[in-house]
């Protein structure tokens, strides 16, 4: 018998004070069975720095040609892809393709050994890739819970993601 995905659900307030974005947002998320808790916690945190009304988390892991999350205009075209993760730069090459805008949020102790064998990556215009830091990971795993309450504060580049436990600082590099 097939082991079933664990749903998650947060309550993610934003203020985002640099760029004057503020909003609730009620995510529910399936956790894969394969899945870890970082890797859950690295999809609130995706959201949360591309945070908008339309964004939505997809299949991912049970779809593999879809990302962890992406965003659709009212048409149903494709406009944002961002994947998590370490992913295979043919991927990511294809996003670019077929949206205006690709992001990949990195983590882990191999993304630049990653980042340095990825060098179509370099040439697409219209991919960000975002890193989070190790130490940010593994803060962000304390404020998981089955259902979350989660306020993120933004202020001067400083993002502070507070739980009703716990709160992490979230260390973002941009290295594309």
């Amino acid at each position: 018998m097939a082991l079933k995905a664990t749903i998650y659900k947060a309550d993610l307030n934003i203020a985002n004070m640099d760029v004057h974005q503020y909003g609730d947002f009620q995510l529910t998320m399936a956790l894969h069975p394969s899945e870890t808790i970082e890797r859950l916690m690295v999809r609130v945190l995706a959201f949360a720095r591309f945070a908008d009304e339309r964004l939505e988390f997809t299949k991912d892991l049970f779809e593999t040609d879809e990302p962890a999350l992406w965003e659709k205009d009212l048409t149903g075209q494709l406009v944002k892809w961002i994947e998590v993760g370490l992913p295979d730069e043919d991927k990511v090459k294809k996003a670019s393709a077929r949206c205006s805008e690709v992001a990949v949020i990195a983590y882990g102790s191999a993304v630049a050994e990653w980042y340095k064998r990825s060098s179509k990556l370099k040439t697409l215009k219209n991919v960000q890739v975002w890193q989070l830091s190790e130490a940010t990971t593994a803060a962000v795993q304390a404020l998981c819970e089955r259902t979350m309450q989660l306020q993120l504060n933004v202020m001067d580049g400083e993002w502070t993601l507070i739980g009703d436990n716990a709160q992490a600082v979230i260390e973002w590099t941009q290295l594309q």
